[in-house]
């Protein structure tokens, strides 16, 4: 498959601690948008449970209309099919991704993004956003509260990403750590790629270049090698090949 057409901003969390929602990142989905030629964006707010779709679109509203980027939620949409033929982009915004998914697999559009995307329409996801952007959801930290048709995802990349990746072992916790799951998860797939995507971090596809970017580097793992830790320096092209 040939990756030189997709246009990805994935972005590992919403906020880092002390700041306000989307600041450290805000300016980073604008200029992605407006590089690729976009002006205004779809915004899918399914992940979000606790809150209403409204609210979360009067949230992403608040940080990128500024920086002139008008987002309109699908939720609106009379025609959810068209609102995707139609946009120029797609934002994708985190929390739960198995909330997230579902509603996207019940309103039947999973193809026709795959396709727009796949196309050459930029694509901008954090946290279960970025989740959506691989084979599978199987590597999301989340809690399965609701159960989608299947864990398939868009598979724009074909590696799995792994949002706030921790490397903490908090004293007193005899559970797994981070690691520990994702060791798992390779053991089981052994022909797969995880990106362990540290806070603040986030992976940029354009020209068929995958780049990470941030202070942080990320942790890859594969099923019988050592985990890398890549700096944003390194080259990710491996990650494309697998």
């Amino acid at each position: 498959m040939s990756y030189n057409n997709l246009q990805l901003l994935l972005i590992s969390n919403s906020t880092n601690a002390g700041e306000d929602y989307l600041e450290y990142c805000r300016q980073d989905i604008a200029e992605f948008l407006k590089n690729s030629g976009a002006t205004r964006a779809l915004f899918f707010p399914f992940a979000a449970v606790t809150f209403s779709c409204d609210e979360y679109e009067r949230r992403v509203q608040e940080k990128l209309q500024p920086l002139g980027v008008d987002i309109e939620s699908v939720h609106r949409a009379a025609n959810p099919q068209k609102a995707v033929s139609e946009a120029q982009a797609i934002v994708v915004g985190g929390g739960n991704t198995f909330h997230l998914l579902k509603a996207i697999q019940d309103l039947n559009l999973t193809e026709a993004i795959r396709s727009r995307v796949r196309g050459g329409m930029p694509y901008a996801g954090w946290s279960a956003g970025s989740n959506l952007a691989c084979p599978t959801i199987c590597t999301t930290n989340d809690m399965p509260i609701v159960e989608p048709k299947s864990f398939e995802a868009f598979g724009f990349v074909p590696f799995q990403i792994n949002p706030h990746y921790l490397d903490a072992h908090p004293e007193g916790h005899a559970g797994e750590t981070r690691e520990q799951r994702l060791q798992e998860y390779i053991a089981a797939n052994p022909n797969r790629y995880v990106v362990g995507l540290r806070e603040a971090c986030m992976l940029t596809l354009t020209g068929g270049e995958l780049k990470l970017r941030g202070k942080r580097p990320a942790r890859v793992f594969k099923a019988e090698q050592p985990p890398m830790e890549l700096q944003p320096a390194d080259s990710l092209q491996f990650l494309l090949s697998c």
